[in-house]
């Protein structure tokens, strides 16, 4: 497990089979496994192609999952190997919901975990979801 900051975590799959008891909300993002939602935490499954890029679909329905969580919770986003797809939906939760920039978001990301490596077109897609959110929302499409 890697600790973006001090509420929020990207992991592999046995961090999330086996959290830190602080980490007390799970976001797997792996397809190809579902795991035992961990007793007493918050657990929910998206499941995200490995490799792929990110259906923004499935980027804003995680996006939703972590802002509802993110209030009452420390949340840690897992999927296999904790390098791709869940550094992914981090990145675009900070630049979603906490207004950092991509970039900044990609440099933050990348230094809390060596070997990130964002899906491919991750910019495009964050892009599209703010797009999305903008449009459902009211108009407001937020930081760039």
């Amino acid at each position: 497990m890697h600790l973006i900051n001090e509420n929020l975590a990207v992991g592999n799959a046995q961090d999330a089979e086996r959290p830190v008891r602080f980490m007390t909300a799970i976001l797997n993002v792996a397809a190809e496994s579902q795991i035992e939602p961990p007793a007493g935490r918050a657990y929910a499954w998206i499941p995200f192609k490995e490799f792929s890029e990110a259906d923004p679909t499935l980027l804003d329905e995680a996006i939703e999952w972590l802002e509802r969580h993110e209030k009452d919770h420390r949340l840690m986003v897992c999927c296999r190997a904790g390098m791709g797809r869940s550094v992914s939906v981090v990145i675009a939760y900070l630049c979603l919901i906490k207004g950092v920039p991509y970039q900044d978001a990609v440099k933050e990301v990348t230094a809390r975990r060596p070997g990130a490596t964002p899906l491919p077109n991750l910019e495009g897609t964050v892009r599209l979801v703010r797009e999305l959110r903008a449009t459902r929302d009211g108009g407001h499409a937020g930081t760039p």
